[in-house]
C-alpha cells in the first residue's frame, strides 16, 4: 500500500514520487534514481531525483528526455542511455544502469533511471525497481500529471483494487481493508466480506452498517457458493434506507470468500462498474491470501515464544507442582486440547502417577502406561506417539475399558527424559481425528525435554527444602545441645544457597576446619574419566603448616579402592595404619602421623542420587582426635554440603549450557581479511540466562569485511531467538545491503515485523577496505566505535541512529575514517562501559585510559586486555559484554 500511504502522508505528486525514488535508491543500493513523467511534446521531465551529490541532483532536477530517448522497453547499457544520463553516469563512475519505461496499461508515461557505482543491478533489485515503476504509475492516476494537464478522471475501484495488490503483504487487517475501500470507491451503503469456513459462509469485515435484513446477505452468499457464476446481483427490498441492489462477488479460485456490496440502484447488465468489480475481485482474494499467510506465520511464532517463555518461567519458579500446573494449562491452552496430563514415574519406572491433570478423572494412568510401553517400544525412534482413533486403534485395546469410561478419543504422548534417564509422560487427549501439525510435534518434543529438565530441577530444589526444614526442626529441638552445632547449621545453610560450585568447593573445606577444630581438609572429587578421586579444595588451618600438609593431601585417589569400604556403606571411615595404606597412595603419606597419634577421617559426599566425592579431615593433635561428636558433625556437615555442591554443580551445568548456546551464535573464528588483524573477545556475565551480545563477519565480494556487533533487549530464551535472529539478518542482508546506512534501514524493517513489542535490537555496521583503510560505520542505537590511533590518543566514530525494531522508514546516516598502518577501530556492547563496583560506572574515561595503555598489543590481545581492566575494576560482569578489535597491519 506504499502509494496509499505516500498520498495521505505527503503533499501532492512531487512528494510521492520524492518517496518512491528514495526507497528505491534504498532498496537496490543505486547512487542515483530519477522518475520522470511523460510531456505533450512527447518527451519527459525528470520529477523527482535521488542523489547524494547535490551537484548531480541539482543537474538532473527539471531535466528532460528527447521524445526519442523515451524507451518502450528496459534497457541496463550505459552507451544506451540518452546524454543527460550518460553525463552523469560518467561523473560518479557509474558501472551499473537500468531504465525502465513507466506504463499505464499500454501506454509509456514516463521513465524511472537507476545508476549506481558497484556493477550491475541483479534480477531481484529489478523486481524491486519494476514494482516501484508501478507505484509511479499507479501516482501518476491517483494525482494526475500535478502540472495542471488534463488527465482522465481516476477510476477510484481500479486505483482500489492497485493499492490492494501493492500492498497485499503487509495486510494484517485485509478483510477490513478490501471491505472499506470497496465501499469508498463505489459509493455503496455497506459492504461485506464474507469467509468460506467448513462450517459455512463467516462474516468476516463490515463497512457500513449491516443490512436491515442480514438473513438476506447470508442466503445470497450460500447461493453464490452453490452456483458457478462468479458475480451475482439481487434486488433488496425494504421499508427503510436499506432497499437497493444487492451485489454477491467470488473472491478466488476455488473461491475461499465472498464480497457483497448493497448499492442504492441496481447496475444495468453493461454497466462497466461490473466490469471493474470482477478484476477488484481478483485483487481482493490475492490481499486476502497474503493476510491469511502473514496471520499463520504470526500464529506459528507466537506460539513458539509462548511455549519457551512458558518453560522459562517454570524453571524459574523452581516449584514442581507450579512447574507442572504451568505445562498442563499452556498445553491445552495452545494445542486446542481441554484433557492434559503429566505422569511422573516411580523410583523404580514402573507405574506412572498423575503429577497433573486437567479435565480428566478415573483410572488413566493406565492409559499413559500403555502409551509409555509403546514409545519405548515400536515408537521408540520417533520420540512421540498420536493416536488419532483411540477406541479402534488395536494398540490400546487392553485398555478399552479405560477408554469407554473415560471417554478418551485420542492420544498423543511424549517422554520425560533427563540424559538417559525416564523420569515421566507428557499425554494429551483430544478429540478424535485430530492430528498435530508438524510444528506443533517440534514443539511438543521441545516442550518435554525442557519440562524434563524443570521438574528434576524442581524435584532437586524441593528435595533441598525438604532436608533444610528437617534440619532446621532437628536444630531447635537441640537449641542448647552444642554452640558448635548452631554454627555449623548456619554455616551449612549459606552452602545450600551457594551457586557457585568454585566458592562452595572453597566454603566446605575452610567450614569443615574452622568449625570442627581440626587441622586440614581435603575435598576430592571425580576426574573426567571417573577413575580417580582429584583434589579440588584444601584448606590448612595453621599457616606454618600449609605448604606440608597441601603436598600430602593433593595427592589422586585411585576409585577402586575407595569403593569396597566408602562407596558403598556411605558411612564415614576413620582412618587407621592399615586403613590408610589399603585406600591406596593418597592417604599413604598420612601413615607416620597416624603412627603417632594423629588422627584422620574419610567421609563421603553423597546425595540419595550419586556419591559426588569424598572428604578427608586431618588433627594433628592427640587431645583433639576426630571421632564421637566432632565425627558425628563432620557427617551432619557433610550431608549438607553434598547437597550444596550438587546444586552447585547443576547450577554450573546449566550456566555452561547458556554460555554454549551463547557462543554457538557467535563466530568459529575470527576472519582473515588482508590488511587487518581482527580480534574479538566475548566475556559472559555471572547470571545464568543467555545474554542478548551478538557479533559477526562478512567477506564481501569486493574484498572488503563487513563486521556487525549488536545488544538485544532481555535475557534466556526470547534473547537467544532474537539473537538468532539478529545474525540471520546479517548474513541474509549484509551481501545485498553493503553499504551501513543501507544495511540498517533494510535490516531494521525485518526486526520491526518479527521482534516482540517493547523490545529492540541496538546494532553497529560497518565496512572495513583492509588495503585502502577506508572504514564506513552506521550506528542503530549502539555506543560508537572508538578509533585508537598509533601513538594518539582514542576518539570516537561519531554515528546515530534509532536502534531496531522501534519504528519503520528510518534513515541511517554514515561517518567515514581512514584507518592508518597501526591504527585501531574498537566495537565493544555496553556491557563493557557499564559494568559497576559500588555503583560507581566503568566508564568511558577508564576505557579510554585502557585503549591507550595497550594500543601497540595485537587486536586479540587488546580485546582481551580492555576485558580484564574492566574485571579488574568491577570483578563479576554483571552483564554480558563483546569487543571486536580491527587493526590495519
Amino acid at each position: 500500500m506504499a502509494v496509499a500511504r505516500e498520498s495521505t502522508a505527503v503533499a501532492g505528486l512531487d512528494g510521492t514520487l520524492g518517496s518512491i525514488v528514495a526507497r528505491t535508491a534504498e532498496v537496490t543500493g543505486a547512487d542515483v534514481v530519477v522518475a520522470r513523467l511523460a510531456e505533450e511534446s512527447g518527451g519527459a521531465v525528470a520529477r523527482a531525483v535521488h542523489a547524494a551529490s547535490a551537484a548531480v541532483r541539482a543537474e538532473l532536477e527539471g531535466s528532460r528526455l528527447a521524445p526519442g530517448a523515451v524507451p518502450a522497453e528496459e534497457r541496463d547499457e550505459l552507451l544506451q542511455l540518452a546524454r543527460p544520463l550518460r553525463h552523469v553516469a560518467e561523473q560518479i563512475g557509474a558501472s551499473g544502469a537500468l531504465q525502465l519505461p513507466v506504463r499505464d496499461g499500454a501506454a509509456v508515461v514516463g521513465t524511472l533511471e537507476l545508476l549506481r557505482r558497484r556493477g550491475d543491478f541483479d534480477e531481484r533489485e529489478r523486481r524491486l525497481a519494476r514494482a516501484a515503476a508501478e507505484e509511479i504509475a499507479l501516482a501518476r492516476r491517483a494525482f494526475g500529471n500535478g502540472d495542471g494537464s488534463a488527465v482522465a478522471a481516476p477510476d477510484l475501484l481500479g486505483l482500489a483494487g492497485d493499492a490492494l495488490a501493492a500492498g497485499s503483504d503487509e495486510a494484517a487487517r485485509a478483510p477490513d481493508q478490501v471491505a472499506a475501500l470497496a465501499a469508498e470507491a463505489t459509493g455503496a451503503r455497506a459492504c461485506l466480506v464474507w469467509r468460506y469456513e467448513p462450517q459455512g459462509p463467516v462474516l468476516a469485515a463490515l463497512s457500513g452498517p449491516l443490512p436491515a435484513a442480514p438473513a438476506i446477505a447470508l442466503e445470497a452468499v450460500l447461493r453464490a457458493q452453490q452456483a458457478p457464476r462468479s458475480l451475482a446481483v439481487e434486488r433488496v427490498e425494504a421499508a427503510d434506507a436499506t432497499a437497493g441492489a444487492l451485489v454477491t462477488l467470488q473472491l478466488g479460485e476455488p473461491p475461499q470468500g465472498a464480497l457483497q456490496l448493497l448499492l442504492a440502484e441496481e447496475p444495468h447488465p453493461g454497466d462497466p462498474l461490473l466490469d471493474r468489480l470482477g478484476t477488484f475481485a481478483v485483487r481482493a482474494a490475492h490481499a486476502l491470501r497474503a493476510g491469511e499467510r502473514r496471520q499463520t506465520l504470526a500464529l506459528e511464532l507466537e506460539r513458539t515464544r509462548a511455549l519457551l517463555t512458558i518453560v522459562g518461567q517454570a524453571i524459574a519458579q523452581l516449584s514442581l507442582a507450579h512447574t507442572l500446573d504451568t505445562a498442563v494449562e499452556r498445553v491445552s491452552e495452545l494445542l486446542g486440547s481441554e484433557r492434559v496430563a503429566v505422569y511422573l514415574a516411580d523410583e523404580w519406572q514402573q507405574r506412572l502417577e498423575p503429577a497433573a491433570e486437567r479435565e480428566l478423572a478415573g483410572p488413566h494412568a493406565r492409559v499413559a502406561e500403555r502409551l509409555l510401553e509403546l514409545l519405548l517400544g515400536p515408537a521408540r525412534g520417533r520420540g512421540l506417539l498420536a493416536v488419532p482413533y483411540a477406541g479402534s486403534d488395536p494398540r490400546l485395546s487392553g485398555v478399552l475399558d479405560v477408554l469407554e469410561e473415560i471417554g478418551i478419543e485420542a492420544a498423543v504422548a511424549v517422554p520425560l527424559r533427563v540424559r538417559e534417564d525416564l523420569i515421566g509422560v507428557l499425554a494429551v487427549y483430544p478429540q478424535a481425528g485430530r492430528e498435530l501439525t508438524g510444528n506443533e510435534e517440534q514443539l511438543l518434543l521441545a516442550l518435554a525435554a525442557q519440562l524434563a529438565v524443570a521438574v528434576q530441577n524442581a524435584r532437586l530444589h524441593e528435595e533441598t527444602k525438604r532436608l533444610g526444614a528437617e534440619r532446621t526442626r532437628a536444630l531447635e529441638a537441640e537449641v542448647d545441645a552444642s554452640r558448635r552445632l548452631r554454627a555449623l547449621y548456619e554455616i551449612s545453610r549459606s552452602f545450600s544457597e551457594s551457586l557457585s560450585l568454585e566458592r562452595t568447593l572453597e566454603a566446605v573445606a575452610r567450614t569443615i576446619v574452622e568449625s570442627l577444630e581440626v587441622d586440614a581438609a581435603a575435598l576430592r572429587m571425580p576426574d573426567g574419566r571417573g577413575s580417580s578421586l582429584v583434589p579440588v579444595a584444601v584448606h590448612v588451618r595453621d599457616e606454618r603448616m600449609t605448604e606440608a600438609l597441601r603436598t600430602i593431601l593433593s595427592l589422586p585417589q585411585p576409585v577402586n579402592p575407595v569403593r569396597p569400604t566408602v562407596f558403598r556403606s556411605g558411612d564415614p571411615l576413620v582412618l587407621d595404619p592399615r586403613s590408610a595404606a589399603a585406600l591406596g597412595p593418597a592417604h599413604a603419606p598420612l601413615i607416620p602421623f597416624l603412627e603417632r597419634g594423629c588422627s584422620a577421617a574419610v567421609i563421603p559426599l553423597a546425595t540419595q542420587a550419586e556419591i559426588l566425592g569424598t572428604l578427608t579431615l586431618v588433627s594433628l593433635d592427640p587431645d583433639r582426635p576426630i571421632e564421637g561428636e566432632t565425627l558425628d558433625a563432620a557427617a551432619s556437615i557433610a550431608g549438607q554440603a553434598a547437597l550444596a555442591l550438587d546444586n552447585a554443580r547443576l547450577y554450573q551445568q546449566q550456566k555452561e549450557f547458556a554460555d554454549s548456546m551463547q557462543r554457538s551464535l557467535l563466530p568459529r573464528a575470527q576472519p582473515r581479511a588482508e590488511g587487518l588483524d581482527v580480534g574479538a573477545v566475548y566475556a559472559s556475565s555471572a547470571h545464568m540466562d543467555v545474554g542478548g551480545d551478538v557479533y559477526d563477519f562478512v567477506e564481501l565480494a569486493d574484498g572488503r569485511l563487513a563486521v556487525v556487533l549488536g545488544d538485544v533487549t532481555g535475557h534466556g530464551i526470547d534473547a537467544a531467538a532474537d539473537m538468532a535472529m539478529a545474525k540471520f539478518v546479517f548474513r541474509s542482508l549484509a551481501r545485498e545491503h553493503s553499504e551501513p546506512g543501507d544495511f540498517l534501514a533494510a535490516a531494521n524493517e525485518i526486526v520491526l515485523g518479527e521482534i516482540g513489542d517493547g523490545k529492540f535490537i541496538t546494532l553497529l555496521y560497518l565496512t572495513v577496505d583492509g588495503h585502502e583503510g577506508e572504514l564506513v560505520c552506521a550506528s542503530a542505537g549502539h555506543p560508537p566505535p572508538r578509533v585508537v590511533r598509533a601513538g594518539g590518543e582514542p576518539e570516537p566514530l561519531v554515528v546515530n541512529g534509532l536502534a531496531l525494531g522501534i519504528a519503520g522508514a528510518q534513515k541511517y546516516d554514515e561517518a567515514r575514517v581512514r584507518l592508518e598502518p597501526g591504527d585501531a577501530a574498537v566495537l565493544y556492547t555496553d556491557g563493557l562501559p557499564e559494568a559497576r563496583r559500588d555503583g560507581e560506572l566503568y566508564g568511558e574515561a577508564r576505557l579510554d585510559a585502557a585503549l591507550a595503555a595497550n594500543a601497540h598489543l595485537p587486536a586479540e590481545e587488546l580485546a582481551e586486555a580492555l576485558v580484564e581492566d574492566c574485571r579488574a575494576f568491577a570483578g563479576e560482569l554483571g552483564d554480558d559484554c563483546a569487543i571486536v578489535v580491527l587493526k590495519r597491519v
